[in-house]
């Protein structure tokens, strides 16, 4: 068997879809493949037409051989048969492995090419498509995209085929040629009028699935306030009424897909039908040979399996197409915060960073905090340092503007840990570490800086255990203290912590503040945060009032001259 290359999964950067259509899309992803799709459908062709040919050498066995009586001759036919067989075993062994393949190398493409453009869009893709609908779309979309590309190889190899047995009847008799030359493509254009509406059922049917995803996600995710408001029974008759949506849409669709599916078996049995006829007359008046007439029976019968190649490919394509539709609609939704034109280069290090709107100023080294009247305010604030927002005038890094910079160099070096942090299923050591390139003991340093080596000692497989989805084995605190050194191992030049010891208690909460310094070396933390345990701890602290710095100092500076920061940290009475 002959192996091929191996091609790792997922591609270093799946490239810039054409988004302009879903044919333009479909025609960017076979682009990507043109060298698989080519020597795909050279082995398709040739599993196919040594089909058609393998009946040929049947014919002329019968003719030459036994009909003649000569066994030298029939030896040498019997081989050519063997020979043909084993050449289309060859064949279909390795059009199946390319096959699978493409279909693959497509459909990972396509969730890569979401994944990323999810990535760059962030909340504004949400925002328009409930989460669900982008859950669906990867898991069935891609793979219906995918299934266009499995299929094509195979249909190729039916269009060569039919040609070659087109001529090789057409050699034979005019008749028979002529009826098989223009008797497949107009049966085959007899399931046209079928394809809009598949099409059209099919869209309808993705569309229904897509809000049932969506209803289902939303429904697991407020699972406890719906239990803790009653509402269990009214969410129950909502997905049961969706569910019959999607199950009447999959009605729908049954129609115009059992006609295709029946135009599989049906018209192929009336082309057979037809050839078998007129060759068996034409045996009776001398015209054609026993051989021959064996021969155009095996082709007749032959000629079934492009034609139902032929209409799968139909099939798979509507469907890919389909698909293709809905992952244009999240593709063409646009990202919050646009790339510059001519990014500048990242400076080696951050000095200082600037925000001219608040009056914040942040200096390399630094542990600064953040006091605002609600967390709320922190937000918008971490907001705009990370680049999440569009609007960022008037912050600067070492005096150049923020938006100057490529968001993947602003990333890379700017980190906002959100208040609500999430843990994805795997093993903990990727989950700290997704790129798995620190070592454990620098991995255990942040733990301990975070006050999280308890957790780790709970577990029994220690960094090796499989955390389950969204972190749901551990307590709110936990998964708090993980998110914490998640943040602290990306070493990032600047790390925004938005109230990240919110859910832990005041004695963890204490060592934490007080190892932060060292765990973060040189570079610069900023922390948003009201609890005097934390506040005593940095070197500067801002009190921010309707977006703009009023007061700054130590902790011990502001709780002494600054009435707004006592009445924020330290709940005083205005």
């Amino acid at each position: 068997m002959l192996h091929l290359p191996y091609r790792e999964l997922p591609v270093a950067h799946p490239g810039e879809p054409d988004t302009r259509s879903p044919l333009r899309y479909l025609i960017w992803i076979a682009r990507h493949q043109k060298g698989l799709l080519a020597l795909n459908a050279v082995f398709g062709i040739g599993w196919m037409v040594s089909q058609a040919l393998l009946w040929a050498a049947v014919g002329a066995a019968i003719d030459h051989g036994i009909a003649k009586h000569s066994e030298a001759t029939l030896f040498v036919w019997v081989g050519v048969v063997i020979g043909l067989g084993l050449f289309q075993a060859f064949c279909g062994a390795m059009r199946h492995q390319l096959a699978v393949t493409n279909w693959m190398n497509a459909a990972y493409r396509t969730v890569q090419v979401i994944g990323h453009h999810v990535s760059r869009t962030g909340t504004a893709l949400t925002d328009e498509i409930p989460a669900g609908d982008i859950v669906n779309t990867v898991a069935a979309d891609a793979m219906r995209i995918g299934g266009a590309y499995d299929v094509f190889a195979r249909f190729m190899g039916a269009i060569v085929a039919w040609v070659v047995v087109s001529f090789i009847l057409l050699s034979t008799s005019v008749e028979l040629g002529l009826i098989v030359l223009i008797g497949v493509p107009a049966l085959a254009s007899l399931t046209t009028p079928l394809m809009r509406p598949l099409h059209a059922t099919q869209a309808a049917q993705r569309e229904a699935a897509g809000r049932l995803a969506a209803l289902g996600s939303d429904t697991v995710a407020g699972l406890r306030i719906l239990r803790g408001v009653g509402g269990e029974d009214v969410f129950l008759d909502n997905y049961k009424r969706q569910s019959n949506t999607v199950r009447l849409a999959g009605n729908r669709i049954a129609t115009p897909q059992a006609g295709l599916e029946s135009g599989q078996v049906l018209l192929p049995a009336v082309l057979t039908a037809v050839v078998t006829y007129l060759g068996a007359r034409d045996v009776m008046n001398g015209s054609l040979q026993v051989g021959q007439l064996v021969a155009f029976f095996g082709y007749a019968t032959f000629l079934t399996t492009p034609l139902r190649t032929a209409i799968e490919y139909v099939i798979a394509t509507t469907r890919a197409y389909v698909g293709a539709g809905r992952v244009l609609r999240i593709l063409n939704i646009e990202p919050l915060v646009s790339e510059p034109a001519n990014p500048r280069p990242w400076p080696e290090t951050i000095e200082r960073v600037e925000d001219a709107l608040s009056g914040v100023t942040l200096t390399r080294g630094q542990l600064v905090a953040l006091v605002t009247e609600t967390p709320a305010e922190a937000t918008v604030f971490a907001d705009r340092l990370g680049r999440f927002v569009p609007d960022i005038e008037g912050v600067t890094i070492n005096g150049v503007a923020l938006s100057e910079f490529s968001l993947r160099d602003t990333r890379s070096n700017i980190v906002v840990s959100e208040v609500e942090p999430r843990l994805f299923s795997g093993e903990l050591r990727y989950e700290l570490v997704p790129h798995g390139s620190t070592a454990d003991d620098r991995i255990m340093a942040a733990l301990e800086a975070t006050s999280s080596l308890d957790i780790l000692d709970a577990l029994e497989d220690g960094l090796g255990t499989y955390v389950e989805e969204r972190g749901r084995s551990f307590s709110g605190g936990q998964r708090q203290r993980l998110s914490l050194a998640r943040a602290v191992l990306t070493d990032a030049e600047l790390l925004i912590l938005v109230e990240p010891t919110s859910a832990v208690d005041t004695h963890t909460e204490g060592r934490i503040a007080a190892r932060l310094r060292e765990i973060r070396g040189p570079h610069t933390t900023l922390v948003t945060s009201t609890s005097p345990v934390m506040l005593q701890q940095m070197d500067l602290i801002y009190v921010v009032v309707d977006g703009c710095v009023i007061d700054q100092g130590t902790h011990r500076e502001l709780a002494r001259d600054s009435p707004a920061y006592r009445q924020i940290v330290l709940r005083e009475d205005p």
